[in-house]
């Protein structure tokens, strides 16, 4: 088990150094919390677990869609998603707080989820990626779909991206 989770993650590494390899940059910010700072609690499973409000900048003319993405790559099990959300309008600046972007398709998280779960590390602090991709194309995928086939469906079409860090403690 341990052999494929190691597995699992290299691959995921590999999607992300492929997709930073594509193209330009684009800006994710949330009035919630700055780059690297906490998250607060409402976000969490333990508290509201609703999705900050982000806001999206920098996504290029070409655009045909954006994904949206959050993991978190200090989980046991090594890359843990949280939310997946594609086919968003390239035109769309903001994500409200408890909201899906409209026309955004949202894939199963690894809780297992078809929505947003927030932050909720068995222990210590963990780093939670908000990223956002820019697409060169809308993706032919059903809602539900798993992170594996939206990162093979994503490969070759990133035009731009951008990503947000923020931290989650547990709370004794």
């Amino acid at each position: 088990m341990k052999t494929n989770m190691t597995a699992v993650c290299i691959f995921a590494a590999a999607v992300v150094v492929a997709f930073a390899a594509e193209g330009g940059k684009m800006k994710i910010t949330s009035p919630a919390f700055q780059e690297g700072e906490a998250i607060p609690a409402k976000f969490s499973r333990k508290g509201q677990n609703v999705n900050p409000e982000l806001r999206i900048e920098g996504a290029p003319a070409e655009a045909k869609s954006l994904a949206l993405i959050v993991d978190d790559p200090d989980a046991p099990v090594g890359l843990f998603t949280h939310w997946l959300v594609w086919n968003i309008d390239p035109k769309t600046t903001e994500i409200a707080e408890n909201s899906v972007p409209k026309s955004g398709v949202q894939g199963t998280n690894d809780f297992p989820g078809q929505r947003y779960d927030g932050a909720q590390p068995p222990s210590g602090t963990h780093r939670y990626y908000f990223k956002i991709f820019a697409l060169d194309r809308e993706l032919d995928l059903p809602a539900g779909t798993k992170r594996t086939q939206l990162d093979a469906a994503m490969k070759g079409h990133v035009v731009a991206q951008g990503e947000l860090m923020g931290r989650y403690s547990r709370k004794k």
